[in-house]
């Protein structure tokens, strides 16, 4: 090793030292005084290892036996950098120099391999992001965060050493790339750099000298972060300071991003994150945004060409080769998307100002009037089959508009198309056309060239020759005058909503081309609000939610066009937007709907079919708005028919908010001071759960013994219970079944001492479990009382309590009991139309085969991950309940809800439930297809495998 300063292009062929590490441990203990048992480490250019007390024992340091190419000088750089970033940033943990028995260890070594420089660093501990895992947005936008603080750390930090230059340096990238292009066997990968760096280079160099310069690590990437141990993935330490050097600051944070690309399901929008968080605490100039992706994709073509080098130098080296298809995938991404809309979509993200071409003259076409607009998103009106339509079927609503009289129909650009039209099917579609479709009732002629072509903005006409036809679709574009002659890209027919804000710097508005007002560039902020105006306990799905405004059957579609599979949503038992359910609801609105103290046919009718659906002595039937009300009236029944105030229910239950059933209601999950704050006419019976009670697998037995006790007890105290009340699934905890006989033996004990039974089947009632309508069913039991609500409503606000006559008479002697609006006729109508679609479409029967596939699909992952500790539930009501370890049930409560992130990432709505919130609350509708529950566990089984 000289004193000069590392220089690559002298040294381009660099193999890491290979030292023996029984010849490691005699050098640690000669030269440092330390007794240490050394672990290979790797790394590409420098030879590392961990080093361990005797035995196995605690970690040591880090030895680096740093290549003989860097001088002494660097490698105090690295030193001293990394002292600065720990003094600093204190929040970061960063590796120093190891202080050992005799001073820093750090020396000059003489080995069998020849000289080299060696030193001790701290271990930091911890795991790196090193794979292809999935890294979620948190992740992401913590990376982006730790890289910041580096960049503002080494700020002002001045060294003779800095000026260094090596492969790694984005300021050298472009002689990298020329220095190793021929070398490269492979003529296929040797295209793709070449494109890369062309592009790359042609948007770099016209800012490149106004870049700011300083200091920089230019490795805090996926593979020198480090997060402690836990269950999400959040890194708070840096290390490897083996790179660096004085160059462009935005550096800091290209490399970063590069290093996210190859993970599983990252797209060019998924970093986003990391540009934000970065800017947050360290803000880019407008020219570093515009530079940082072309930093990136130079990044990207070092990596391949220098990994695939590195390999055929040092055919040995494990660490070089296992990276090279990442290092492939990274440059493939990079560059999926065209450079200058990347750009744009970057500094969107940061809210610095994209140019935009926009038309500014007259109308470039004439329009025949009346012109039509058509919306064709996803709150425009669709077929009975829930559909808007493909291409062909959105022409075909054109025509008939040019029929009914219009002179020119529209399909604005930038406006999300739903799409899907034959099957509806979660996905990311890429639903937002760049283009103006439009069609006209006669025959428009094109206007002369010079007229297309006003300040620099070209209008694109295509479809069509000369003339622009009746019923011919055309295409109209606005663009920069000269983007294709200027290397632009070619305007794809749609992208996907998050690239939007990138293609909008390309592809312009044609709107005012056509004489029609600009669509709107800026989104509405929904969710702020709704933040502003309902009150902040009233919470909402997800921290970042789609805004949903359409669904049909088992999909939920959001305003993006982008379709997700609901696989939580219970209360839309028949399927969103169901068309006899529209139909049934719009005519009797256009007829009656009024107080439910009238006297009308629905309100007996639907009594009378309820009814027929439970056992003859249930045959009475109060109703009221929803599932609350349900089981608040429930209690009101039996307390009025015994004339008791006390009642028993089962503990980590959740019952519902009205003051009774909130009472009897004891889930921590929906109120963490649900035990401590229950009234005292209020007791309560150990959660029957045989997976996680207190009593598990045969020893669930002994739940029933004991709740029959407290029922005896309570008598014994003088305060005979007038109800015992649980649901007949155990739903709060996902769907697990009470031990077999459990009601049986709970029912007779509080009838025995004078009291009611109720079952709570606002949940699990209407077919939900497949083998039985109602859920008591399956314990072979009758209750005296029943709530339902939810199901039976299909999103309807309808809730029912069904008991015997005696019991309903009972309630007079509290007085007389009414529901404005239960019961309605429009209520009754609806109820009834949910009983005829489960009779006529067989949803009970789905709910038992395609609930038993599911159930299967994934008991079989279960078999494979260990992080499911068990499936519950029958039918279409089921829970997969998540913990650490399957000995001591410790519950995953925060991977559970960031499975659930990462799945509405893959389009599928799911929430957790359960007083730990570690269990997957699956209830979706009932009309469910087979193809969708394998949708659910395919994406379920890659989130176990890939990460969350």
């Amino acid at each position: 090793m000289t004193g000069e300063l590392f220089d690559w292009f002298r040294h381009v062929e660099v193999a890491a030292p290979t030292v023996p590490v029984d010849e490691v441990r005699r050098l640690v203990a000669d030269e440092f005084g330390m007794d240490a048992e050394p672990e290979a480490w790797g790394s590409q250019q420098d030879q590392n290892l961990l080093l361990r007390r005797p035995g196995g024992g605690a970690p040591i340091g880090v030895l680096k036996i740093s290549n003989p190419v860097v001088s002494a000088a660097e490698i105090d750089l690295q030193d001293r950098a990394a002292a600065r970033v720990a003094e600093r940033a204190p929040g970061l943990r960063v590796p120093r120099l190891v202080v050992g028995p005799r001073g820093p260890a750090r020396g000059r070594w003489r080995t069998s391999q020849g000289e080299f420089d060696a030193r001790v660093i701290e271990f930091v501990a911890g795991a790196t992001l090193m794979g292809s895992d999935y890294l979620s947005p948190r992740t992401a936008a913590r990376i982006g965060g730790l890289a910041a603080e580096v960049s503002l750390a080494l700020a002002g930090l001045d060294d003779p050493a800095a000026a260094r230059i090596h492969q790694w340096d984005p300021q050298h990238a472009l002689r990298v790339i020329e220095t190793l292009l021929p070398d490269e066997t492979d003529a296929g990968i040797r295209a793709e750099v070449e494109r890369a760096r062309d592009t790359a280079a042609a948007r770099l160099s016209p800012i490149a000298d106004l870049l700011p310069r300083q200091l920089a690590h230019l490795d805090v990437t996926d593979d020198n972060v480090l997060a402690p141990a836990g269950p999400i993935r959040l890194p708070d330490a840096v290390i490897d300071f083996g790179d660096v050097t004085a160059t462009w600051a935005v550096g800091e944070l290209a490399h970063p991003i590069a290093s996210l690309l190859h993970h599983d399901g990252m797209t060019v929008p998924g970093v986003l994150p990391t540009v934000r968080a970065f800017h947050a605490r360290r803000p880019l100039s407008s020219e570093e945004a515009d530079a940082l992706w072309p930093l990136v994709v130079l990044r990207g073509a070092v990596l391949v060409l220098s990994g695939r080098q590195q390999v055929r130098v040092d055919d040995d080296n494990r660490y070089a080769s296992t990276a090279l298809d990442r290092e492939l995938r990274i440059l493939r991404q990079a560059v999926s998307e065209p450079l200058d809309v990347v750009t744009a979509l970057v500094r969107s993200a940061l809210g610095l100002p994209v140019a935009r071409p926009t038309w500014r003259g007259p109308a470039a076409l004439a329009l025949p009037e009346p012109v039509v607009v058509l919306d064709a998103g996803t709150t425009a009106p669709l077929n009975d089959e829930g559909r808007w339509a493909d291409a062909d079927a959105i022409e075909a609503g054109a025509f008939r508009l040019l029929d009914a009289g219009a002179g020119a129909v529209v399909l604005p650009a930038f406006a999300p198309v739903l799409t899907g039209a034959r099957a509806l099917s979660a996905s990311e579609p890429a639903s937002v056309p760049l283009a103006s479709m439009l069609w006209v009732a006669g025959d428009l002629r094109r206007p002369a060239a010079e007229d297309l072509v006003h300040d620099g903005v070209r209008v694109g006409i295509s479809g069509v020759g000369e003339v622009i036809a009746a019923r011919t679709a055309t295409r109209v574009t606005v663009t920069r005058d000269g983007t294709a002659r200027s290397g632009g890209p070619d305007l794809p027919e749609r992208v996907t909503a998050r690239m939007a804000p990138g293609w909008r710097a390309i592809a312009g508005d044609p709107a005012p081309a056509l004489g029609l007002a600009p669509a709107p560039t800026d989104p509405d902020d929904l969710l702020r609000r709704r933040e502003a105006v309902v009150a902040e306990p009233q919470e909402h799905y997800y921290a970042d939610p789609p805004e949903i405004e359409r669904g049909w059957r088992e999909h939920l579609i959001d305003t993006d066009g982008r379709v997700y599979l609901d696989m939580v949503n219970n209360i839309a038992s028949i399927g969103h937007a169901h068309p006899r359910l529209v139909a049934a609801a719009g005519r009797q609105l256009r007829l009656l709907n009024t107080n439910s103290r009238f006297n009308y046919r629905a309100i007996v009718e639907y009594g009378e079919r309820l009814a027929a659906t439970l056992p003859d002595e249930l045959d009475t039937v109060f109703f009221v708005n929803s599932g609350s009300e349900s089981v608040d009236l429930a209690l009101r029944l039996a307390m009025a028919a015994t004339g008791r105030p006390d009642a028993i229910a089962m503990r980590e239950a959740y019952h519902g908010w009205t003051y009774a059933s909130d009472a009897i209601s004891t889930s921590v999950a929906d109120n963490p001071n649900a035990l401590a704050t229950r009234p005292g006419w209020v007791h309560t019976v150990d959660a029957a759960n045989g997976y996680r009670g207190t009593h598990r697998g045969a020893d669930a037995a002994r739940y029933a013994p004991e709740a029959v006790e407290r029922i005896r007890e309570l008598a014994a105290e003088g305060r005979p219970p007038a109800a015992f009340i649980c649901e007949s699934f155990f739903g709060n905890a996902g769907g697990v079944a009470l031990p077999d006989g459990y009601l049986r033996e709970v029912y007779a004990a509080v009838r025995a001492e004078g009291g009611l039974a109720i079952s709570d089947e606002v949940q699990v009632g209407f077919g939900r479990l497949g083998d039985w309508f109602w859920g008591f069913e399956q314990q072979g039991v009758v209750p005296d009382i029943v709530a339902v609500a939810k199901s039976i409503g299909a999103g309807h606000p309808i809730g029912v309590v069904v008991t015997r006559r005696e019991i309903a008479d009972r309630y007079r002697t509290g007085g007389y009991f009414f529901s404005s609006t239960g019961g309605s006729p429009v209520s009754s109508v609806v109820g009834m139309t949910v009983l005829d679609v489960i009779r006529d479409e067989r949803l009970q029967e789905n709910a038992r085969d395609t609930g038993a596939h599911l159930k299967a699909r994934l008991e079989e992952l279960g078999e494979r991950h260990p992080l499911v500790g068990a499936v519950h539930g029958a039918g279409l009501y089921l829970g997969v309940e998540f913990v650490r370890d399957r000995a001591t049930l410790e519950p995953a409560t925060e991977e559970t809800a960031a499975i659930c992130d990462r799945l509405l990432e893959l389009g599928v709505i799911m929430q957790p439930t359960g007083d730990h919130q570690n269990v997957l609350k699956i209830k979706p509708p009932l009309v469910v297809s087979r193809a969708s529950v394998d949708f659910f566990a395919d994406a379920l089984d890659r989130v176990l495998t890939t990460g969350w």
